[in-house]
């Protein structure tokens, strides 16, 4: 098992959460429709939608919203969702995975490609960029879930692959297929996760500077700005003294 990483997915960048709270909150509610659409509406007995939930939770969102999202889909009301993947670069070459839950292909892919083309990037074919992250199992924990050790202990009981621990927190890496297997195994001595589902973790990183992570920023936040994007991956990484500079 590995030590510190740097990789982080853009929905964990500093701020973004009290930034577009608002937002966030209208993809989340759009995972766990889905989540109940294509199972039961019932946590205990849907793992995706369980994990949505859990995720939810973890940024506050009330029960209210919850609650609504969930019965949409047992009605059988709201739109259908179609999951689509998006592989491209963005500046100083960093390879991108964008993840998206659409009811208009054609919308997001016009809007997904502008975002790119605008800041400084450009979208690949699929496998243009995959082949180059591993996809594996996530599970998002706070700091306060307990110290690394601790945390390590109860991963590689639990039957993880690897972990990584630091100021942000604990992410808790797993084989693809075990991925729910090991977040129930953690929820008993960890506690709810704040999230798990599953993950591009890239093979080896691209150190970005300031100005090539100045227009990343740009790209990676017009991209969550977009309704239909619910994740980012990417294979950048920005050095401390970069992210001062750019403040």
């Amino acid at each position: 098992m590995a030590g510190h990483s740097k990789f982080k997915n853009i929905m964990h960048r500093k701020g973004a959460q009290d930034k577009k709270r608002s937002a966030m909150f209208s993809k989340l509610s759009r995972e766990i429709t889905v989540a109940a659409k294509m199972g039961l509406a019932d946590p205990d007995m849907n793992p995706r939608l369980r994990a949505a939930i859990n995720a939810a939770k973890a940024q506050s969102m009330p029960k209210d919203n919850i609650q609504r999202a969930i019965d949409k889909a047992s009605k059988g009301e709201g739109d259908n969702y179609e999951e689509i993947r998006y592989e491209g670069f963005g500046p100083a070459g960093v390879s991108l995975i964008i993840e998206a839950l659409t009811d208009n292909r054609n919308r997001t892919a016009t809007n997904v490609r502008t975002a790119v083309s605008k800041n400084g990037g450009n979208l690949g074919t699929a496998g243009s960029v995959s082949h180059g992250f591993d996809r594996l199992g996530l599970i998002s924990y706070p700091v306060s879930a307990g110290d690394a050790e601790k945390v390590f202990e109860a991963a590689l009981e639990a039957g993880a692959e690897d972990v990584t621990s630091s100021e942000d927190g604990h992410e808790i890496w797993t084989a693809q297929g075990d991925l729910h297997e090991v977040a129930k195994a953690l929820e008993a001595v960890l506690g709810e996760s704040e999230g798990a589902k599953l993950a591009w973790r890239p093979q080896t990183m691209v150190t970005v500077g300031a100005d090539d992570a100045a227009t990343l920023f740009k790209l990676l936040d017009a991209l969550d700005d977009d309704d239909d994007v619910q994740t980012v991956w990417g294979n950048y990484e920005i050095p401390d003294d970069v992210m001062e500079k750019l403040g």
